[in-house]
């Protein structure tokens, strides 16, 4: 069911426990769309925005909205029945590295008031002249101390900048998808691996368009992923050296300590969002499991572009049970979805957000 349309470029959601609903809008306008259903037929009938523009995440804890824009962390007190904020909005964390690259920032919650903040990189993959043919990756890449992994700061204090933060996990190029799960006790991310080995690197169309993979990870402090100097290869089902720093696709020299992958998809499918799925309402297949946001390719060329999905992984102690498989693709064809954004609501239903699409679908079992 379509819930809202014309609600711009929308990217990730949140759910209160009484059923408002909360995106992030990633340009023009206010920073946050609030909906709300006050007669019950399942369509928001209330909106309000509030906040600076450029929003990608938003998150409910203890009584906040926490707000993530490219340089800052924000939250804002809503009290118990209002749907937009009382008072000012607080800066939780400022300084968050996010001038050039991979700017957008997502959050996630863990038990005792962690606050984890998504840091993509700057580059590609860190060459010397980023992108560009066969330039050489810098080695040690500077990157990895301030850009492309997870930084933990504390939810509850107020002030913060980045140098008071703690790099938490490293070698994640983008980990723009991530979340809790089991009472915060778990954090995941979807990662989207690097671009242009076909062009920067003379890789066959397939190999290019299949490579590296986006990768489903499990994040534990003081964990590498490997980036830059290793991707996973789809072909090979191992990490391997990256062609900046002498890879030819299967080598795998310094790569064999890197941290693998949960599940790897389909290169260049761009994960954009993250929900487990701890309700009833769709039946027992799906409690417990994942749904995964998929915005879709750019860079498979000259073979068909593709993603533009969402998907779902059945998950059995802590690990994926089975292979994923499609829950929500567009009528208008198959390129069509934009998705960007998943949230579980109380009664479970799954809400799904689209910004290119500029729209928010509820799913429901009938």
């Amino acid at each position: 069911m379509l819930v809202a349309s014309n609600v711009g470029s929308v990217r990730q959601l949140t759910v209160s426990s009484t059923g408002d609903l909360y995106a992030a809008v990633s340009s023009g306008g206010a920073g946050v769309l609030a909906l709300r259903d006050t007669n019950g037929d399942g369509k928001p009938d209330m909106r309000a925005t509030f906040g600076p523009s450029g929003a990608n995440d938003v998150e409910l804890r203890n009584g906040y909205l926490y707000v993530a824009l490219s340089t800052r962390v924000l939250r804002y007190r809503i009290p118990e029945g209002q749907l937009k904020p009382s008072g000012n909005e607080e800066v939780v964390v400022s300084d968050l590295p996010g001038n050039s690259g991979h700017r957008a920032k997502s959050l996630a919650f863990g038990p005792s008031g962690e606050m984890y903040v998504s840091v993509g990189s700057a580059t590609n993959s860190c060459q010397e002249a980023d992108r560009q043919n066969r330039s050489p990756g810098k080695d040690p890449c500077q990157e990895l101390e301030r850009r492309a992994g997870i930084w933990q700061f504390s939810a509850d204090r107020i002030g913060q900048r980045f140098q008071d933060g703690q790099r938490y996990a490293t070698g994640m190029r983008n980990p723009l998808a991530i979340t809790t799960h089991n009472g915060g006790s778990e954090l995941y991310a979807a990662i989207h691996g690097r671009d242009q080995l076909g062009d920067n690197w003379g890789f066959s169309a397939e190999r290019n368009a299949d490579n590296p993979a986006e990768e489903l990870v499990r994040v534990e402090r003081g964990d590498d992923f490997g980036w830059p100097y290793c991707y996973y290869s789809n072909e090979f089902k191992k990490k391997v050296l990256a062609p900046e720093y002498g890879g030819d696709g299967q080598k795998v020299g310094r790569c064999a300590s890197a941290k693998d992958p949960l599940l790897a998809f389909p290169g260049h499918w761009a994960p954009l969002a993250l929900a487990f799925y701890d309700a009833d309402q769709f039946g027992p297949k799906y409690r417990g499991g994942l749904f995964v946001a998929f915005h879709g390719s750019w860079n498979r060329a000259p073979l068909p572009q593709a993603g533009y999905r969402v998907v779902f992984v059945p998950f059995s102690g802590g690990k994926p049970s089975d292979t994923y498989s499609t829950f929500a693709i567009a009528r208008e064809g198959p390129t069509s979805l934009r998705a960007s954004g998943l949230a579980v609501g109380p009664d479970g239903s799954l809400y799904i957000s689209a910004d290119a699409n500029e729209k928010i679908w509820k799913v429901m079992r009938q």
